[in-house]
């Protein structure tokens, strides 16, 4: 009777488990194919070398390091009943790599939006300063970072182990009391919150210079009733053929000239704040769809922290779980969706269409 209760428990916890799979194996596969894809884009399109597509491969990167070594290992254990089958070692392991890129993406996120503001708020210092090494500097300090933030509960007892109910080795979030769970959440927390901060900090600056300012005319320059200059606005003519002055008659192409020069010059300065801007819109998309498939699970991590005796319902936690792997793979369909140029660059590298056509300049999205 035993066996056959056992039989019927696997049986009806097999849809399940073949959900699980069915699902993880999609998104891990739309991670892969989608994260590769953006990395050879930019790599292969001399265009995107800059500094926000240089930051965003990286954080490509990191998600397609996650689906190709943390899922495959998800995948095993749902396969074998929701158990580790490999040594506390292994697990020990997966479960820093796990961390390591969860806050791998956090620290990203932040440096991405200090470099916005910079491009909004001081353009010329972030056209002059992010060169390559700029860019390397700083993904190499969200590195060391998600190292300094990863590494030390390898050492500890019983703080990276496998979790049954999430089917993965990540960190154990026990009682507030037992271990240094909160700490961890607390980061996370606070890193994700002054991202958003900088970026509200930068909306509040966008909407502060693009108040309309009361205009401000430039009085002509007189010599014996002969009017020339900026304010002058065809009155030099007029006041000539009347009769007026005796003076020389003005240089009014001259100014004209100038003044177009500078027209365009400054043209091409607002061009470049509003490619600014549109990234700005598509790398706060990304942050914001960071916190909302990460917001489940640190409730859930939040509540196992305080509340000792707290008991969440599985369908919940699973969900929660199953959306922080979503946000491996949601990356690069944002990119693409929200940004032409790169829409352009896939179109040109298509092996339909045809190569000697020249692609038209990156205007607007």
């Amino acid at each position: 009777m035993a066996g056959q209760e056992l039989e019927k428990s696997n049986a009806s916890l097999l849809p399940t488990e073949l959900t699980k799979l069915a699902s993880l194996g999609m998104i891990a596969c739309v991670s892969l194919l989608g994260n590769l894809l953006f990395a050879f884009i930019t790599l292969r399109d001399r265009s995107l070398h800059r500094t926000p597509y240089y930051l965003l491969l990286d954080l490509c990167l990191g998600d397609f390091m996650r689906s190709l070594l943390c899922f495959p290992l998800v995948l095993k254990s749902i396969s074998s009943g929701s158990h580790w089958t490999y040594s506390k070692r292994s697990c020990r392991v997966m479960a820093f790599g796990t961390v390591l890129l969860c806050f791998h993406a956090a620290f990203m996120l932040l440096s991405i939006s200090l470099t916005r503001y910079m491009a909004i708020a001081h353009h010329r210092f972030y056209c002059k300063k992010m060169n390559g090494w700029a860019c390397a500097l700083v993904i190499s300090m969200a590195w060391i970072l998600s190292m300094a933030m990863a590494l030390p509960p390898v050492f500890e007892v019983g703080t990276y182990k496998f979790i049954k109910e999430e089917d993965q080795c990540t960190f154990e979030h026990r009682y507030v009391k037992a271990n240094d769970s909160l700490g961890f959440l607390l980061m996370l927390a606070f890193i994700v919150a002054a991202t958003h901060f900088i970026y509200m900090k930068l909306l509040f600056f966008i909407y502060d210079h693009r108040k309309m300012k009361p205009a401000q005319l430039t009085p002509a320059i007189s010599q014996n009733w002969s009017f020339h200059g900026p304010g002058a606005a065809g009155q030099a003519a007029a006041n000539w053929i009347a009769g007026f002055g005796r003076g020389p008659t003005p240089p009014t192409l001259v100014g004209m000239r100038q003044s177009t020069q500078h027209q365009i010059k400054r043209l091409l300065v607002l061009e470049e704040f509003k490619q600014e801007k549109r990234l700005c819109k598509m790398f706060y998309v990304i942050t914001f769809l960071f916190l909302l498939f990460w917001g489940p699970y640190l409730v859930a991590c939040y509540l196992r922290v305080f509340l000792k005796s707290a008991s969440m319902p599985q369908g919940f936690l699973t969900v929660a779980v199953w959306l922080t792997f979503v946000q491996a793979g949601v990356n690069p369909i944002v990119s693409f969706m929200l940004n032409k140029e790169l829409r352009m660059s896939l179109r040109a590298h298509l092996p339909c269409r045809n190569t000697q056509t020249q692609r038209e300049p990156y205007i607007d999205t």
